[in-house]
């Protein structure tokens, strides 16, 4: 189960990542699999929301 905050930082990646200041703030996402770290050109990293992580959220939302 996801803690409310990463719980939070999942919806911020869906909403948009300008909002994740640090990957640190992803904590066990990624390791989930609900986001992907995508390497851009010149080095940063972007997450991005995997079809776990929708799908994760569609349910959520589903069932509230």
């Amino acid at each position: 189960m996801l803690s409310a905050h990463k719980f939070a930082t999942l919806m911020l990646v869906k909403e948009s990542t300008d909002h994740i200041a640090g990957r640190e703030e992803l904590g066990t996402l990624p390791e989930r699999q609900l986001v992907a770290l995508e390497r851009l050109a010149g080095g940063a990293v972007r997450p991005r929301i995997t079809e776990d992580g929708e799908s994760f959220l569609r349910h959520l939302a589903f069932i509230h």
